[in-house]
């Protein structure tokens, strides 16, 4: 009598176990890692909320307010700082001084105490990140937070991961400007064409020769992608 199964068909049994267990295996540590990366996880287009309705539009975009007279620590420390009630109040003490929506500004105010805003642009607690080094060496605000002239609540623009910061710590020339535009809600590309930024190897210039200045030398910006640099 012959038997049921051929003798080769433990063989291919085993090999169907070995890719089944390296197909979940694998999906079990290749899926978190993928997941982590996207963009849902970061909730990149989730417009966080915050205690006080702030609409950067308005401010940036119709009123034309610069970016440092909010986040004033931006040139001179690692953290941007996010602005006291006292700033606030330079204008709301005058305009909409009693508007309901500005009614936790006044309490925390009078009361001395800040204002809890919620983080918007997270970074894990292990990488180290300079506010005052990148602005001073020429990378706009746009470049690593939107167009935050167009954001009625605030939420996050690029990806912030590792590959991204390293991309530009390799070649930071196309992300660099003028220092008297840092805060400008201008592109960079779209700068260098329509207001002169400097242009890079050519790529700008009207000649497309030797006119073409390149904005890492002008800023005097070094590349840097030793991992001291981010992990301390």
């Amino acid at each position: 009598m012959s038997s049921l199964f051929k003798p080769s068909s433990n063989t291919t049994f085993r090999a169907a176990l070995v890719g089944l267990a390296l197909l979940f295996g694998g999906g079990l540590i290749a899926g978190p890692m993928i997941y982590v990366r996207t963009p849902y996880y970061q909730q990149m287009q989730d417009p966080i909320d915050q205690p006080v309705q702030f609409d950067h539009r308005h401010h940036v975009g119709d009123e034309g307010i610069d970016c440092r007279y909010c986040h004033y620590l931006v040139e001179k420390s690692p953290n941007a700082g996010v602005p006291p009630t006292s700033v606030c109040l330079n204008c709301h003490a005058q305009i909409w001084n009693k508007s309901p929506k500005l009614a936790p500004v006044r309490e925390a105010y009078f009361a001395d105490r800040p204002i809890v805003w919620n983080k918007v642009n997270k970074l894990p607690h292990f990488v180290y990140f300079n506010h005052s080094i990148h602005v001073r060496q020429g990378v706009g605000c746009v470049t690593c937070h939107g167009r935050v002239d167009e954001m009625a609540e605030i939420r996050q623009g690029p990806t912030m991961q590792m590959g991204w910061c390293l991309d530009c710590h390799r070649n930071p020339s196309p992300n660099l400007r003028p220092h008297d535009q840092i805060t400008a809600m201008i592109e960079t590309e779209e700068g260098r064409e329509k207001y002169g930024w400097p242009a890079i190897e050519g790529k700008f210039s009207e000649s497309g020769s030797n006119t073409a200045q390149n904005p890492q030398t002008m800023n005097d910006v070094h590349s840097r992608t030793s991992c001291t640099t981010c992990h301390r």
